[in-house]
């Protein structure tokens, strides 16, 4: 069955900008940390992929903003697949940071592919990130990508 990953995470010190409220760079950050915490939930750990020497790319990352975090401010972070292509190459995930209240503060979606270490080429990802992915909600707006690998 597939479903949405969430955790709890906390506004730090080191998320705030100028303003006192969570910088656009903190969410980029924290939504990696979420879906490194999806991959080890999923079987995948970080030392997995370094024995495979793969990992992943970003190519584009949108933020949309909605309601402010401040300081020490609990957040529950989601995670949904929201696009994918046919050999999993390709893929675009979206987290999603909800405040205590449940309101929805932003929403961060990054398109990326998988980084052969070794060669410098993108690449299909192994079988159990394929798998971790199969296990992950998709998002109302889910897509078929074309792949990231050159025809």
């Amino acid at each position: 069955m597939s479903e949405i990953f969430s955790c709890a995470l906390q506004v730090g010190w080191e998320h705030l900008d100028s303003n006192a409220h969570m910088a656009n760079t903190a969410y980029l950050d924290l939504a990696v940390n979420v879906r490194m915490r999806f991959f080890q939930a999923s079987d995948f750990s970080l030392q997995e992929f370094e024995r495979l020497r793969i990992g992943p790319v970003v190519r584009r990352d949108e933020i949309d903003y909605y309601r402010e975090f401040r300081l020490l401010d609990a957040i529950n972070a989601t995670l949904a697949l929201d696009g994918l292509s046919d050999d999993a190459s390709h893929f675009r995930l979206r987290n999603e940071f909800f405040r205590a209240d449940g309101r929805l503060a932003a929403r961060v979606t990054i398109s990326g592919g998988w980084l052969d270490l070794n060669l410098r080429k993108l690449t299909t990802p192994p079988e159990g990130i394929v798998r971790a992915y199969a296990s992950l909600a998709r998002t109302e707006g889910f897509e078929v990508l074309k792949s990231s690998l050159k025809q």
